[in-house]
């Protein structure tokens, strides 16, 4: 590893600053072998972690505008997935729930809700970004999330809710 990046990284992990070490992800996935990027990214999430602790500890709801809380969210949101991905739907559920509560921003907030829906309802995470997510739409307006649905989404995930 670089001197420079290590150092970057470190005064980034010093800091608390979970968004510059998000600035620092293409070059650490270049420059680190797998163990250190699991460790890189335990970093972050560790971070996210404690943000999260001090935010539900003074009831204080995520600006995703804030860009320490768009770090915190994105960290944590990537955690729900993973989770989500892993089968662990109940976790996962249990995390776009707390998600969803975490943030002021409303379209964040009720994307997790579907989110949220589709682990409740038993649906792995490809049925749901292939039945229920619209990812031309996501892609298109830049989220760091899967913010936008098809048409039929809700009542999609009812059916899917029902046969579980």
């Amino acid at each position: 590893m670089s001197d420079t990046l290590k150092e970057k990284i470190l005064k980034a992990q010093r800091a608390g600053d979970i968004a510059a070490l998000y600035v620092l992800e293409a070059q650490a996935q270049e420059t680190f072998e797998e163990q250190e990027l699991i460790a890189y990214y335990a970093n972050i999430l560790d971070l996210a972690l404690e943000n999260l602790t001090a935010a539900l500890e003074s009831a204080r709801r995520m600006e995703i505008t804030e860009v320490q809380d768009f770090a915190t969210l994105r960290a944590l949101y990537e955690y729900a997935m993973e989770h989500y991905s892993a089968g662990k739907k109940t976790d996962a559920s249990a995390l776009f729930e707390i998600l969803s509560g975490l943030s002021s921003d409303e379209t964040f907030s009720n994307a997790m809700k579907m989110h949220q829906a589709g682990a409740d309802s038993g649906m792995s995470i490809e049925a749901f970004i292939e039945k229920v997510a619209d990812v031309d739409a996501t892609m298109t307006v830049g989220n760091f999330y899967i913010s936008d649905f098809k048409k039929d989404a809700r009542k999609t995930l009812d059916e899917e809710g029902k046969r579980a």
